[in-house]
């Protein structure tokens, strides 16, 4: 049996607070338009009027479509309760549309961000129950309260204790009022059974003051980010880290995160760090991408394809993409790429270690002073060490480093599974997966990496660096070089041990050379990068 609901949206023209509100523009739009357009959308196609004394609120109205309903000057006072205002509109609606209404429905303008979705669940609700007169939307508001008496103040509870050991208080807000039409009188809208459904975040914003408007503001002009991002034993976690470094500059978006199927060590990584992250569960990612529907998609999972790119596209969104050497970059809408060199200069492709964006422990560490000896080195070979060159490096330093009153210190990363392979080396010290790395290489005179992220910290700190990379990609990576002050071994599952021990002796064993490496490494601005990539970004954001 269909249901015939009827939604009354008041809207008067003499609004004090903030004058002409129901029509001043809201993100360029009438405020009074949202409430319409959500009302429109409903599931349950509900007749809807607004209702007003004003004649250029009801000219509005009309043109986004809906019936109006003239209020008398009689109910368009300051003083003038709703009641009264949804009542004879209620009845005016019922003798033009020969209806007899079940439900009706009141909106008030100043609830801009109310969704379909909420409005639609509290109507499923009253119609599903019975025992249910009126729903009221409303918010939780449990705090420590006072009153005055007698011209004193006095608090609203018996024990001073936490808010979440309060008993609950809930605020209406104003976004609707529901109640079944045998309750609706002139003189009120709520029955003897009321039920509240509780909205939360922008929902619950009901607009009073120019504070509430510039609120609504702000959520309406923030976008959707999703961050696309692999990270498993293979490829390492090093495009988790720079995404999540981007997600947290991003102060004035909605950011989320989408994994792939592979991607469990990225997945826990980011779930640690209390971003709203979701796994792959369409074959093809693209279909996850949609359902997200996102506003600007950043993707960091290496080489893409034209198909991928222009799917993301076609879906509506802007696409970022970092580190991409696949054809799908050149339909990209931004590429950045710190790490590879570029063939060809294209637009809006920006690379180059101007663009790398160091973590804030490097942007606020101190650059490191050479000692004429070496008392310390650091083995950190990013989050996975897929080739264990920690343990290699071991077997080839520590019976040199242990005579020479060298202290080994091992940072392990999130996804490394082999502490089992370092037991036989008695006088290290090993800490996992440390959120303060750039302690360690201040404190290290000499440092062993591979060739990721983790040169451009190392330079950005000037310790002494010793380069392996730990595959033919990492190989192309431009910055590990001798241009830029790193002793680059190549890839380090061809290394000797001999090799290894021998390049670790000449650091060593001159000053020099190390003092000439860490300058060559200071002299590269690197803490500009971040804001550089963030600029970018922004751009595109805001379009």
């Amino acid at each position: 049996m269909k249901n015939n609901i009827l939604i009354v949206i008041p809207a008067r023209g003499g609004s004090k607070g903030i004058p002409r509100k129901n029509i001043r523009s809201l993100n360029g739009k009438p405020l009074l338009s949202y409430v319409i357009k959500t009302a429109l959308i409903s599931s349950y196609n509900p007749d809807i009027y607004v209702s007003s004394d004003d004649e250029e609120i009801l000219a509005i109205a009309e043109k986004y479509g809906v019936n109006i309903h003239n209020r008398t000057s009689k109910n368009a006072q300051d003083s003038t309760t709703l009641d009264p205002v949804i009542y004879n509109a209620f009845k005016h609606a019922s003798k033009v549309n020969e209806k007899k209404y079940d439900i009706i429905v009141t909106i008030q303008p100043t609830s801009p961000l109310l969704s379909v979705r909420s409005l639609d669940k509290a109507l499923e609700k009253i119609l599903g129950n019975q025992d249910i007169d009126t729903i009221i939307s409303a918010k939780e508001d449990t705090h420590l309260t006072w009153k005055k008496e007698n011209g004193a103040f006095v608090p609203n509870y018996e024990k001073r204790v936490n808010r979440q050991y309060l008993p609950p208080t809930f605020k209406e807000t104003g976004a609707f009022l529901i109640t079944k039409e045998y309750v609706l009188t002139e003189e009120s809208r709520i029955g003897s059974k009321v039920d509240l459904y509780l909205l939360s975040g922008a929902e619950s914003i009901d607009i009073d003051t120019y504070d509430d408007w510039n609120l609504c503001e702000y959520y309406l002009k923030r976008k959707k980010v999703l961050f696309v991002v692999a990270g498993y034993e293979k490829i390492g976690l090093g495009h988790v880290y720079n995404t999540l470094l981007l997600a947290n500059d991003i102060l004035n978006h909605e950011v989320y995160f989408l994994v792939d199927e592979k991607s469990d060590l990225a997945y826990k990584k980011i779930c640690e760090r209390n971003y709203t992250v979701y796994k792959q569960k369409g074959k093809n990612i693209i279909d996850d991408i949609r359902l997200l529907n996102p506003d600007v998609v950043v993707n960091d999972t290496l080489d893409t394809s034209p198909k991928y790119i222009m799917d993301i596209k076609n879906a509506g969104a802007k696409v970022v993409t970092f580190e991409d050497l696949g054809r799908g970059a050149q339909f990209a809408d931004l590429v950045i790429n710190a790490m590879y060199p570029e063939n060809e200069i294209l637009p809006n492709h920006y690379f180059g270690h101007r663009y790398f964006c160091l973590r804030d422990e490097f942007l606020l560490s101190p650059t490191k002073k050479i000692r004429d000896s070496v008392k310390n080195v650091l083995l950190t070979f990013g989050g996975v060490d897929p080739n264990n060159y920690t343990h290699k490096v071991l077997e080839s330093i520590y019976e040199y480093a242990t005579d020479n009153d060298i202290e080994i210190k091992v940072v392990a990363g999130f996804g490394y599974d082999k502490f089992n392979t370092l037991e036989c080396f008695e006088n290290i010290k090993i800490a996992e997966n440390s959120s303060n790395i750039s302690k360690y290489m201040h404190q290290a005179d000499i440092i062993f990496t591979s060739a990721g992220r983790t040169t451009y910290e190392a330079a950005a700190i000037g310790t002494p660096t010793i380069v392996m990379a730990q595959n033919n990609r990492e190989m192309t990576h431009f910055f590990a070089s001798k241009e830029f002050g790193f002793m680059n071994l190549g890839l380090g599952f061809s290394l000797s041990k001999q090799t290894i021990l021998s390049s670790f002796r000449k650091l060593v064993e001159s000053v020099d050379r190390r003092k000439h490496m860490s300058n060559m490494m200071k002299d590269v601005d690197l803490k500009q990068g971040r804001k550089n990539v963030n600029y970018l970004i922004s751009q595109a954001l805001e379009g």
